[in-house]
């Protein structure tokens, strides 16, 4: 459940969060250690903004798509650099780009270590089949 403060702004509660985004409180509190979050106290209770609910989104899509937490903080800081998010989307541009590149070798890794496993397995049925072996499994 969110709540509001004086000033009309949509507050969370860290367990709200972890609840929407399936995530624990434990990863949220990383993430503030991490300084990717900087939830106010209202009180003694942690509360987060929609900024940080916004930033919480970005984070997990973030780490979804294989980008470093510090990848991932240098974007959301530039956030605050350029009103116009220019420098923020180019740098985002520039990291997309090479995650593509580095799963595209991925790929290309896997394709061949499949190709090599299936040639292998071709080779073994093969031997166990001279050696008149009826059970493959």
């Amino acid at each position: 459940m969110s709540h509001g403060d004086p000033t009309g702004q949509k507050l969370y509660a860290i367990g709200d969060l972890a609840a929407e985004y399936g995530i624990s409180p434990r990863a949220i509190r990383f993430y503030e250690d991490q300084q990717l979050l900087s939830p106010t106290r209202l009180g003694v209770t942690r509360v987060y903004t929609t900024r940080d609910h916004g930033r919480l989104r970005l984070i997990l899509r973030g780490k979804r798509l294989g980008f470093s937490l510090s990848d991932i903080k240098e974007l959301l800081d530039l956030y605050d650099v350029d009103g116009s998010q220019v420098t923020q989307l180019k740098a985002a541009l520039k990291k997309g780009r090479a995650r593509i590149g580095a799963l595209e070798t991925q790929l290309d890794d896997l394709r061949a270590t499949l190709d090599e496993l299936r040639q292998l397995e071709r080779d073994v049925v093969a031997s166990l089949k001279a050696k008149g072996t009826k059970d493959l499994n």
